[in-house]
């Protein structure tokens, strides 16, 4: 038997009959003719007329079963009874033995689900053409030309995503013959499963992934494997075990397998502690397992995470949105943040809001929407990136039987869209909509996984009630007994183990190790973004907003009311021993006020967003860009009120006459330090917290110490004066004692003057190197509390 390779030359020609054409790696089979009632494709099967050599070792003995009715041709995997080792897929839905599928012109068929492996089949049939869709260019040559990649309608390679930039990748040819490529993308490139930083050389075989799309090198070609429109999940025996409050090891996941195919919708229900969002999560790859694997495409997901980072779409049970943002606002940020930065995002939003039906909703604020629009943002959010796996966490909890077919019916949709839809739901009204149910019991025991229709048969439910259900499985015995009837049902075996993918061949990815660097923006483009966006977030709450700047500023006016020396800061004509301890305490107001507002502005400003940044992290938020964010903003706040400060104070009391430094300048700068060096240790704490509670717990327990131990209402001694090194409040007002001249109020003992003053002056030195320990040992507070930030929420990486 002849093979020929597409560079030879050779033409076939097509026939009036249909035909088949088998492409492996490059080496092409003869064409076959299909003009029998029945053909079987194989390699020396004992029913096989069409066949290939012993050293195609992906087919199977008897690979696919191809049988006429009418005019057209269905395809069968295997012999039509037992399955081929392999498989066979067309858009990654595996065939089955039993179910042909019908054929179309210009048709491909994959056996296998490794680009680096699998062998292509293509189906020709000039009776039908026009019937499908003219297959797009797929081969580019790399011989004497620059190959530009990206969405540019004058690239090489025209990829329509909109997390591809419009000049994501260049393929060039070194001096030395070699092909390397180059990135200028925003959402990356991955070669073999590394990450490209910067450029990367190809070898022979090599797998690019931009985006969804998969391509390899072969030869001086560069194919365009898989556009990676969609995507089938199998889970292959996920058993996660955890520990209880007494550290016992209680089942989360008890073995779990089943197949998921490109645009199906599934629901998994069952009851409470079942185990349901604990799948979810491990479906979506963030959840560790002591034993098994998810595979996307034929890919350990965990392994190749950040390749898949932004095909999947997640939304939580809580939304993950800012509820004083518009509707537009949201989506906005999102696709500066996520997608390519050269992207028209106002049409990517109107698409979005069309898709999630809410167009006339743009220019409402989020906390003013119902709890089902508010979902629906949540999910126009994740929708931006035109994700091909789609997750989602009760996203019909505690809506309306109406609003609860609505959601359910737009996830239908999305499904139609070729989309893969996955959700958690305790509502089963609307069920039938779904395509596969995966029912949980206690302990993560998978009791049934098939069509909704077959629930109530398998489940002998008289009245067709899904809550029946829930009551059949309230104790563990009766779960158990459910695990063993489905573990022996016709079920299980046709739903699971005739459509369970097992890979016989290595995926080619496995065999280098996976990048775990995760692909990010530009740090200056995501810290623009996410500074924009927080501060609109500022401005939304002006209550909250106007008591962070006039608390501080009342307080002093209060000190101002309360004292009846005008002039606390100016050294008396008179000694007197009251001067310095008066001027101390005045100052420590002043430090005190300072330290207030910087607490009461920070610590819920991590802990708030927390689910947000958490979703927002899986996908590209790059950690220093959101702390960066966090830090101007809340920087010019504190400037702001420092100047208000200092402002109120320079009004109501004398300046003093500062011997290095403009009074008021000093004032600034020495507030100022003490507002940001408090908001960095309220941010640390924020990050620190489980939730608001202890966030708003917090504040006595960080605003104490800096009262106690400040020098100024007790004499530190010992280890109070240790811990007095660790307060923001004693170097505070030691700098501004030394602004004020605190030494030159103290008056000396003698026989006229016995009473002497118990101050600790080296702290309030009037000199350039007392003032600048000051300031640098608030200076270097913040940092410490920013650094201990980042390691905080470094930690929270869930993957």
């Amino acid at each position: 038997m002849t093979f020929m390779n597409p560079s030879s030359g050779i033409r076939t020609v097509l026939t009036q009959v249909p035909s088949i054409i088998l492409n492996n790696q490059g080496i092409m089979s003869p064409q076959f003719e299909l003009i029998k009632e029945k053909h079987y494709l194989g390699r020396g099967g004992p029913k096989v007329d069409f066949n290939l050599p012993e050293s195609w070792g992906i087919i199977s003995r008897t690979q696919a079963y191809f049988c006429r009715q009418g005019n057209d041709y269905y395809i069968y995997d295997g012999d039509g009874v037992n399955p081929s080792t392999n498989r066979l897929f067309i858009n990654h839905k595996m065939l089955s033995p039993k179910e042909g599928y019908l054929l179309q012109d210009g048709m491909e068929i994959k056996i296998g689900q490794n680009p680096a492996t699998w062998i292509i089949i293509t189906y020709s049939n000039p009776n039908q053409l026009g019937a499908a869709k003219t297959p797009e260019k797929s081969v580019i040559s790399l011989l004497n030309q620059s190959v530009m990649i990206g969405r540019d309608p004058t690239a090489n390679l025209q990829l329509d995503s909109p997390i591809v930039s419009r000049r994501h990748a260049v393929i060039d040819r070194n001096n030395q013959g070699q092909y390397l490529i180059y990135d200028y993308s925003t959402n990356g490139v991955f070669v073999n499963g590394q990450k490209v930083v910067g450029s990367a050389l190809l070898v022979p075989g090599a797998i690019i992934r931009i985006g969804s799309y998969i391509l390899v090198l072969r030869g001086d070609e560069l194919i365009l494997a898989d556009r990676g429109d969609n995507i089938r999940l199998d889970a292959k025996n996920l058993l996660c075990i955890a520990q209880d409050k007494q550290g016992q090891p209680i089942r989360l996941l008890n073995n779990i397998s089943f197949p998921i195919d490109p645009g199906q919708f599934v629901a998994i229900v069952g009851g409470s502690g079942s185990g349901k969002s604990t799948l979810l999560r491990t479906l979506l790859g963030i959840n560790p397992v002591i034993k098994g694997t998810v595979e996307l495409n034929g890919e350990n997901l965990r392994n190749h995470f950040n390749i898949y980072r932004n095909l999947i779409g997640y939304v939580p049970q809580n939304d993950i949105v800012h509820e004083n943002l518009t509707v537009k606002e949201v989506l906005y940020y999102t696709a500066k943040r996520i997608l390519s930065s050269d992207i028209n995002t106002e049409e990517i939003i109107e698409r979005t809001v069309k898709q999630v039906e809410l167009s006339d909703r743009l220019d409402t604020l989020v906390k003013d929407l119902s709890g089902g629009q508010k979902k629906r943002v949540s999910i126009g959010v994740e929708l931006l990136a035109d994700p091909k796996l789609f997750l989602l966490d009760e996203p019909t909890s505690g809506l309306d039987p109406g609003l609860d077919k609505k959601m359910m019916q737009l996830l239908r949709n999305l499904a139609n869209q070729g989309r893969t839809i996955i959700l958690v739901t305790h509502a089963t009204l609307n069920i039938n909509l779904c395509d596969r149910v995966i029912f949980l019991g206690k302990g993560g025991n998978l009791c049934y996984f098939g069509t909704p229709q077959q629930v109530s048969q398998f489940f002998n439910l008289v009245n067709n009630d899904f809550a029946d259900i829930y009551l059949q499985l309230e104790t563990l015995e009766s779960v158990e007994q459910a695990r063993a009837k489905f573990e022996q049902s016709q079920e299980k075996k046709h739903y699971i183990d005739d459509r369970l993918y097992h890979q016989v061949f290595q995926d080619q990815l496995s065999t280098f190790k996976p990048s775990t660097q995760q692909i990010k923006s530009s740090f200056w483009r995501q810290f623009s973004i996410l500074s924009q966006r927080y501060f609109k977030l500022i401005l939304r709450d002006p209550i909250n907003l106007s008591l962070s700047l006039l608390t501080a500023p009342l307080g002093i006016i209060l000190i101002d009311l309360a004292i009846a020396d005008k002039n606390p800061l100016i050294k008396p004509i008179e000694n007197s021993p009251s001067a310095a301890p008066l001027a101390l305490k005045v100052l420590f107001v002043f430090t005190c006020a300072a330290i207030w507002v910087g607490l009461a502005s920070s610590l819920q400003e991590i802990i708030k967003e927390d689910k947000i940044y958490q979703r927002e992290r899986l996908v590209n938020l790059g950690l220093v860009a959101y702390l960066g964010s966090k830090l101007a903003i809340l920087g010019g706040l504190a400037f702001i009120q420092s100047f208000l400060i200092s402002l109120t104070i320079l009004m109501l009391f004398q300046s003093p006459n500062s011997l290095m430094i403009p009074w008021f300048l000093g004032l600034e700068i020495t507030i100022f330090l003490t507002l940001f060096t408090t908001i960095s240790l309220g941010i640390m704490a924020s990050a620190c917290v489980k939730n608001t509670t202890q966030a708003n717990s917090s504040l006595p327990i960080l605003l104490l110490p800096q009262i106690i131990f400040s020098g100024i209402l007790f004499k530190m001694e010992g280890m109070g004066k240790i811990i007095s090194w660790l307060m923001i409040s004693r170097w505070s007002v030691g700098a501004l004692g030394a602004l004020v001249n605190i030494e030159e109020m103290v008056p000396t003992v003698s026989p006229l003057n016995p009473v002497s003053v118990d101050i600790p002056l080296e702290v309030y030195q009037t000199n350039w190197n007392n003032l600048a320990l000051n300031w640098g040992i608030l200076l270097l507070q913040s940092l410490i509390s920013w650094g201990i930030t980042f390691i905080v929420q470094k930690r929270k990486d869930i993957i």
